[in-house]
C-alpha cells in the first residue's frame, strides 16, 4: 500500500488489537511470518517490509531512525491504527525504542535490540586505518560488514546514520511495558546491551535464552512464541 509517497509491503490479518511487526536488516516479513501466523487469531497483525527491504520501495533520501518511526507511525494512522503492540528484532527494534518514544504504544516486545552504540575495540581502528592507507594508495578494497557492501547507495547511508545513533540516555523515557529477549551468545547486539536495556527503561524485563544467538527468537520460534503469549496475554 502507498503511504507518505512510499509503497510499504503490508500483510494486514485478524482483529482486535494491533500488533506490528518489525524485521531486521538485510530481512523481510517472511522472519517475522511465524509470529503474525500464531496470533492472527486474537489480534490484527501487521506485518510489513520496512522501506529498503523486501519489497517495499527504498526511502528517497537517506533516513534516520527518526524518519523510519514517523514514516512507521503515518503508516499505521492510514490503517487506523493508534496505540500498537510493538514486537521487533534488531533494527527492527531499533526503530520500535525510537517509536515509543515519539509515539504511544501499548507494549514492546524486542528482541536482540540495536540502539546502544558498541565500544569499539582496537582492531576497529586497525581496520579503518588500513582502509584509509589503501584508499590513498589507490588499492581495491573490500573491506566493511557484508550488510554494507549489499546495500545501495542509499541505504549505506541509512545503515551510517542508524548506527551511529545511541539511544541509551533516552530509555529512561520510555513509559510502555518491555519484554527484552536475548540470545546469550548474540554477537551483533551483545547480552551487555540487553542487560543495558533492562537497567534503563522503566518497566522492563529481560529473559536470556541460553547458548543462542542474534537469532535466538527465529530457531527457538515455539519457545519464543510461549514468552510473547505469557507477557501479551497477562
Amino acid at each position: 500500500m502507498e503511504s507518505g509517497g512510499i509503497f510499504w509491503n503490508v500483510t494486514c490479518e485478524g482483529s482486535g488489537k494491533a500488533i506490528v511487526l518489525l524485521h531486521g536488516w538485510g530481512q523481510n516479513q517472511y522472519m517475522m511470518k511465524f509470529i503474525a501466523d500464531h496470533f492472527r487469531q486474537d489480534f490484527q497483525v501487521v506485518n510489513l517490509d520496512l522501506p529498503g527491504f523486501g519489497e517495499s520501495d527504498e526511502p528517497k533520501t537517506v533516513w534516520s531512525i527518526g524518519d523510519y518511526a514517523k514514516a512507521l507511525h503515518q503508516l499505521l494512522e492510514d490503517l487506523q491504527i493508534t496505540q500498537p503492540i510493538l514486537i521487533a528484532h534488531s533494527f527492527g527494534a531499533r526503530i520500535a525504542l525510537r517509536y515509543a518514544l515519539m509515539f504511544p504504544v501499548e507494549k514492546m516486545i524486542l528482541t536482540g535490540a540495536a540502539g546502544i552504540k558498541a565500544k569499539r575495540g582496537i582492531s576497529y581502528y586497525v581496520r579503518v586505518y588500513s582502509y584509509k592507507l589503501l584508499k590513498k594508495l589507490h588499492v581495491s578494497t573490500r573491506m566493511g560488514s557484508e550488510d554494507f557492501q549489499n546495500a545501495s547507495l542509499i541505504m549505506k547511508g541509512v545503515l551510517c546514520s542508524c548506527v551511529n545513533e545511541d539511544i541509551q540516555d533516552e530509555l529512561k523515557n520510555i513509559t510502555c511495558e518491555t519484554l527484552l529477549v536475548w540470545g546469550e551468545y548474540d554477537t551483533q547486539t551483545p547480552l551487555s546491551m540487553g542487560k543495558i536495556m533492562e537497567e534503563k527503561i522503566p518497566n522492563a524485563t529481560l529473559i536470556v535464552l541460553k547458548k543462542q544467538d542474534h537469532f535466538a527468537y527465529f530457531y527457538q520460534s515455539q519457545r519464543f512464541l510461549r514468552i510473547c503469549e505469557a507477557f501479551l496475554y497477562a
